[in-house]
């Protein structure tokens, strides 16, 4: 019995047919009646390993075995078999629990395919989840030392990055909001779609440029050690005319004594319109409009855009490039002035400081303000060729993007500056004509009206017809307008008069100065032959190619006995039926 009670008072073995005597049996059931059931479905629950420790209810081999009585023996077999009748219900009750306990698949009826479909918020995946998560949870590992530092600095760098960014942004803001009058920002330069807006055109399909500059150090007209009465006057003031088509490109520079339509002062001259027009230097847009204007009426041209530098810009560029390349037509000797001394046909590598000394020299030169224009364009020139030749380091750029927008103004949107940008990199600079004002023609004077001394049109002042009839000459999209050219065709056939036939058909084309004769008897191959005898007319040129589908041959292959005295030589060598 101590035994017994020693073995009653441990936590109870599983129960099992092999190991329970019948008397020990029927005891513990006897014994179990009432406040030991508990033990009995812990016994019961043990027994199945998968089985989970959930409080049943009260099992019916225990209600039975309370209503036997007392007398009543129990056999042996009986005892085993209820044990084991006892710890089976008792399984299946626990089971039946944990059944119910768990999560069912739930599904959803679909009305369109007449199916059941498993449900979305499915409480069993749910489940499955959740008790993934919790098990990723425990097998996280905490973050090292040196992992918690290296992601601090990886954080500093991105907010260093970031601050830089925005340092960027604000920056490169406020140079494009001063160079294109708030018409974009940073951001539209930087991550837009690579794409170009055609530029506006006048009525012949013609993109007109005003460009002019002002003489101050900065937009206030600052200069040296202080601020001139002249600074906000435009002393360099050139036309821009290009075909986005074409590719052609013209320039032409305006003297700034030209005399111009009365103005807010006596003496009327054209450099004074931009200043009378933006006097306290708050109406950039009305002084610019103002000068469109007033060229507009001059040249009979009409102006898409303006551009507006000031000699700062110029100094700054030219030496941010590391200075540029210019070859000049006529000698210069500006002494006492701006000390500018150069001579024709040789090439110099000017600074900043020389490049501005150039731009303003009119002394010492054959035409004064022409001569000037016509350095200007040169200046222009070099410091295109040296962009695309030698290209720009990133530093480079930051620093023309800081000059430009500190020195610059104009109408341009940025997606036509870029547009803008796209046409200069294809353009042909060596193939840009510099129109004249005094050559071929005299179309310009000087003259003096009250004392004050003028440029004026050579026809008299305020007579501008001359020179409106060779602007639109010269700024034509069409070669043979403005290049200077003659053609002379030789008939080599015994065919008369087709020569006479291919000048008409020529002049048809728009063709000008054709002369026509017999060709010298030889021998000819083709029925076209085309000889460039004169290389000054490439427009014409690449027409005539076109036209004839073939092409020109060299001065060094023309017959010694045709005439060198023309530009172009055209020998027709087929009959008339033939001929074009």
């Amino acid at each position: 019995m101590e035994k017994n009670k020693s073995i009653d008072g441990l936590r109870p073995r599983r129960v099992s047919k092999n190991t329970a005597t019948p008397n020990s049996s029927v005891k513990k059931v006897v014994k179990k009646s009432s406040p030991s059931k508990k033990t009995t479905v812990k016994t019961a629950l043990k027994t199945k390993s998968s089985a989970k420790t959930t409080k049943p209810r009260k099992t019916t081999s225990i209600k039975v075995q309370s209503k036997t009585p007392k007398s009543t023996k129990t056999k042996p077999e009986e005892s085993t078999n209820l044990i084991e009748t006892e710890s089976l219900n008792t399984i299946k009750e626990s089971e039946a629990v944990e059944d119910f306990l768990k999560p069912v698949q739930a599904f959803d009826f679909n009305s369109e395919n007449g199916k059941l479909e498993v449900a979305e918020n499915n409480p069993k995946n749910n489940l499955v989840q959740k008790k993934q998560l919790e098990k990723n949870k425990k097998q996280k590992k905490p973050m090292s030392k040196k992992r918690k530092i290296t992601l601090s600095i990886i954080l500093i760098i991105l907010l260093l990055v970031l601050g830089a960014g925005i340092a960027f942004i604000i920056w490169g803001n406020d140079i494009i909001a001063k160079i294109t009058g708030g018409q974009g920002n940073i951001l539209d330069l930087v991550f837009q779609e690579e794409k170009y807006e055609p530029l506006k055109t006048d009525e012949n399909g013609r993109t007109n440029i005003l460009a002019f500059g002002t003489s101050g150090y900065n937009m206030d007209g600052e200069e040296g050690n202080g601020t001139h009465d002249g600074a906000q006057l435009t002393d360099s003031i050139m036309v821009i005319s290009l075909d986005q088509e074409t590719g052609d490109l013209a320039m032409l520079s305006l003297p700034r004594d030209l005399k111009a339509s009365p103005t807010c002062t006596a003496t009327g001259k054209i450099n004074e319109v931009y200043w009378c027009n933006n006097m306290n230097n708050d109406n950039e847009q009305a002084g610019a409009e103002a000068l469109m204007e007033e060229v507009s009426r001059i040249l009979g041209i009409d102006f898409q855009y303006y551009a507006h530098l000031n000699w700062g810009a110029l100094v700054q560029i030219v030496n941010t490039l590391g200075g540029i390349n210019v070859t000049l037509d006529e000698d210069i000797a500006d002494y006492g002035w701006t000390n500018a001394v150069f001579e024709a046909g040789k090439e110099y590598t000017i600074d900043g400081e020389q490049a501005l000394g150039l731009a303003r020299a009119r002394h010492g030169t054959a035409s004064g303000d022409f001569t000037r224009g016509a350095s200007q364009q040169k200046i222009l020139i070099g410091i295109k060729d040296k962009i695309f030749e030698n290209g720009l380091a990133i530093t480079d750029i930051i620093n023309l993007a800081g000059t430009l927008g500190d020195n610059l103004r104009t109408n341009f949107s940025l997606d036509e500056m870029r547009t803008l940008a796209h046409l200069m990199s294809d353009f042909d600079f060596d193939s840009a004509r510099q129109v004249s004002l005094i050559e071929p023609e005299m179309l310009m004077t000087t003259g003096t009206i009250n004392g004050i001394s003028y440029v004026l049109p050579a026809g008299g002042a305020n007579y501008y017809t001359r020179i409106q009839n060779h602007v639109a000459k010269m700024f034509s999209s069409n070669p043979r307008d403005y290049e200077d050219y003659s053609i002379l065709v030789l008939n080599a056939t015994e065919t008369p008069g087709l020569a006479t036939a291919e000048k008409n058909n020529l002049e048809e084309d728009e063709y000008q100065n054709i002369y026509i004769d017999d060709a010298p008897e030889g021998e000819y191959e083709g029925d076209y032959i085309l000889y460039m005898v004169k290389d000054t007319a490439p427009g014409v040129k690449k027409l005539l190619e076109q036209k004839y589908n073939t092409t020109a041959k060299s001065l060094e292959e023309l017959p010694t006995n045709i005439s060198q005295d023309y530009h172009f030589v055209i020998i027709i060598n087929k009959t008339e039926s033939e001929a074009k």
